[in-house]
């Protein structure tokens, strides 16, 4: 049948997606009135959170993070869903849809996100009232947390693990797990390290986080050194002009690092040589070689040191005060994460 201007089957449409959420959800649908959005919430959170991206506040990975929860938001409520329509059984639903395919870290982290763009609603005075998420819209608890956790076992890698991993990698795989266990790098830390934060003659490595900002230097094992060399020799030209400065470059010649995709490269690629290895173990991967340095660095009982090394904020009184740390505390944690894993692993 054709339609023809006047029947009203453009506002039918429209009306029908506004409230097709409620619809779908057995709800009554809500009548027309003037108010924020969803769909205008999410927009207005993310076009601030651009504005920082644009100004290096915010890097954009983390904005793809944000997107994310803002597309869950607006899949769940519909765009059309005016934000002082819900209430705690709206959340107590979203919440419970969200653990269906997450476990309970990521449901805390998720809700937390979620919080946090209907906070900025009522920060910003796009609405008049807080959002009233009701008593069941939380983190699970410290117990979940706990339970979940030793159901998972541990998440960091035995020393004969990590030889094993060692011996069967490339030469780029090979030098990020030494900088994981060596340095606590994590795979953001290795898919940016610049060549300008070596200093491999002398043995190390002084780079500023690029999660937190926070300055660290390491000393670097001479494992670590002569597997950096090898990657820097093999190096190729990279792609693009500003990735002139990475240590570690692709096949492609392109960085390892993916601001705009779930997947990271360096997790895919470890998780290949996991598998490979039969290491495999599901929540266990490039990011545990992190737990490994703080587990075994922690024996050393500096955490000062430990915590320096891995770029960890220090919020305490002391470290306001604190200006250095010296490199012998420094040496001292990484000689004993040496010895655990090279020395005990012959011995063993």
């Amino acid at each position: 049948m054709t339609r023809l201007p006047g029947d009203g089957w453009i506002e039918a449409e429209q009306l029908f997606e506004q409230q097709k959420a409620d619809l779908f959800s057995g709800r009554t649908p809500r009548v027309e009135k003037d108010g924020l959005t969803i769909g205008r919430l999410c927009n207005r959170y993310l076009t601030g959170k651009q504005l920082l991206v644009d100004n290096g506040e915010l890097t954009p990975r983390t904005f793809y993070d944000y997107r994310k929860i803002c597309d869950r938001i607006t899949e769940f409520f519909g765009t059309g869903r005016f934000v002082d329509d819900l209430g705690a059984g709206d959340f107590e639903s979203l919440r419970a849809e969200i653990a269906k395919t997450n476990g309970p870290v990521r449901l805390g982290n998720v809700i937390q996100q979620i919080k946090m763009v209907f906070k900025f609603a009522y920060d910003y005075q796009l609405i008049d009232n807080p959002v009233r998420f009701g008593p069941n819209f939380k983190r699970p608890s410290k117990r979940v947390l706990r339970v979940h956790r030793n159901g998972n076992g541990q998440k960091m890698f035995e020393a004969n693990e990590l030889t094993k991993l060692l011996k069967s990698s490339n030469s780029q795989l090979r030098a990020m797990i030494l900088l994981g266990i060596n340095c606590g790098f994590g795979n953001s830390d290795c898919g940016r390290l610049p060549i300008s934060a070596l200093d491999l003659e002398n043995g190390w490595i002084n780079y500023p986080r690029p999660k937190t900002g926070i300055d660290r230097r390491c000393p670097l094992w001479k494992e670590t050194v002569e597997a950096i060399k090898a990657v820097l020799s093999e190096r190729k030209t990279p792609k693009r002009k500003e990735d002139h400065d990475l240590v570690f470059l692709t096949k492609r010649r392109e960085r390892w690092t993916k601001d705009t995709i779930a997947a990271n490269p360096i997790s895919a690629e470890f998780r290949k040589l996991l598998q490979a290895e039969e290491l495999y173990k599901r929540g266990r991967g490039f990011y545990a070689l992190r737990h490994g340095f703080e587990t075994i660095g922690g024996e050393t009982t500096d955490q000062v040191a430990v915590d320096a090394i891995m770029g960890h904020v220090d919020a305490s009184m002391a470290g306001t005060y604190r200006e250095r740390i010296s490199d012998e505390r420094l040496s001292n944690v990484t000689n004993h994460i040496h010895t655990w894993l090279f020395i005990t692993d012959l011995a063993s």
